[in-house]
């Protein structure tokens, strides 16, 4: 062929993957949530799960004083608790209960199944010209999940400003929903498996937005080691049109953070993008990642505040930017 097709091969298994998973008995399923909620929560702590940028208490971590709200705010339900936004709240704990409770990573897509809102910002070095270029949201918004295995997470535009003589404007709208396939609280093997997929619309002003239709197949794992996890994925980049410009890409990023007091979590990543076809076809950047994360703190009842910090550091000859400087804000409730 012509083009190489490694790529399309790459989503075809992540796909057919994503597949099987979901056609697997209930049985097998269930060994990893239903059994965990029934026999590893005591019935006073049921909806008293941390968040998931928090560790649970029983683990020293972040979420104490999320875990404590939490439980009370659902002991005090009383005669309500069967409209839908109890049984929600339920659902969400239940899912937190079922799975580890690892920060979100600064660039790293969360491991995790997470219900909060997210607003980062960052500011980058271009590669020529010496210029700045900013970007508030940054693909990020709110994530929520619906039912114990699913996320769903919606990402308004970002908004784009440039040092250089590039007209600023909004970014692309996009989307992504995460398959909790397998997991496992702390004490009990402490992982995650799952398969995500997202995708973007060229909403953006150009040249700011991709002018393409993107999907984004991904495999998403994680496992935690006493205080320290790791968090990896690797997934596609499939545009859906103008493949003879954009090309595909492969993403694979990992996170290794150390928790220290249950608020503090300074961590490093590699992000790593590797392009197929179009105008960088054989073209690969690498960044390294040193960031830090603190938080959980309790705001009210359920709703809890993080923030994070860190910069990109471009550690390849060919980078599309470098010296990327995020500030990372959550509101996980």
């Amino acid at each position: 062929m012509d083009e190489p097709t490694w790529t399309i091969r790459l989503a075809i298994i992540l796909l057919s993957a994503s597949g099987a998973i979901v056609t697997i008995s209930p049985r097998l399923m269930a060994q990893t949530t239903d059994t965990q909620w029934a026999s590893k929560v005591p019935s006073s702590q049921t909806c008293g799960c941390a968040d998931s940028d928090s560790v649970a208490v029983s683990s020293g971590s972040e979420g104490e004083s999320q875990s404590q709200s939490q439980s009370g705010a659902t002991a005090s339900l009383g005669p309500n608790q069967g409209n839908w936004v109890h049984r929600w709240i339920r659902t969400v704990d239940k899912a937190r209960a079922s799975q580890p409770h690892f920060v979100s990573p600064i660039v790293t897509t969360h491991v995790m199944l997470v219900q909060q809102y997210r607003y980062d910002m960052y500011w980058q070095q271009d590669p020529v010209g010496g210029t700045v270029t900013s970007n508030y949201g940054a693909s990020r918004g709110l994530e929520i999940i619906p039912v114990t295995r699913l996320e769903v997470g919606i990402f308004p535009s970002g908004y784009l400003v440039h040092q250089s003589r590039t007209p600023d404007g909004f970014g692309d709208l996009s989307f992504q929903i995460k398959f909790r396939a397998f997991s496992a609280t702390e004490g009990h093997g402490d992982y995650f498996v799952g398969f995500f997929f997202g995708g973007s619309f060229p909403t953006g002003t150009p040249p700011n937005g991709l002018g393409h239709t993107a999907l984004f197949p991904t495999f998403a794992a994680a496992k935690g080691l006493g205080p320290w996890d790791i968090q990896s994925t690797i997934g596609a980049n499939l545009p859906a049109s103008g493949e003879s410009t954009l090309g595909r890409t492969i993403l694979f990023n990992t996170a290794v953070d150390y928790r220290i007091k249950g608020k503090i979590w300074p961590m490093l990543e590699q992000n790593s993008t590797f392009w197929s076809g179009g105008a960088l076809h054989g073209k690969k950047q690498v960044f390294l990642t040193p960031g830090l994360v603190l938080g959980g703190f309790p705001i009210a009842e359920r709703l809890h505040f993080s923030i994070g910090a860190g910069v990109q550091i471009a550690v390849t000859q060919f980078h599309q930017y470098n010296h990327r400087w995020i500030v990372s804000v959550r509101f996980p409730f």
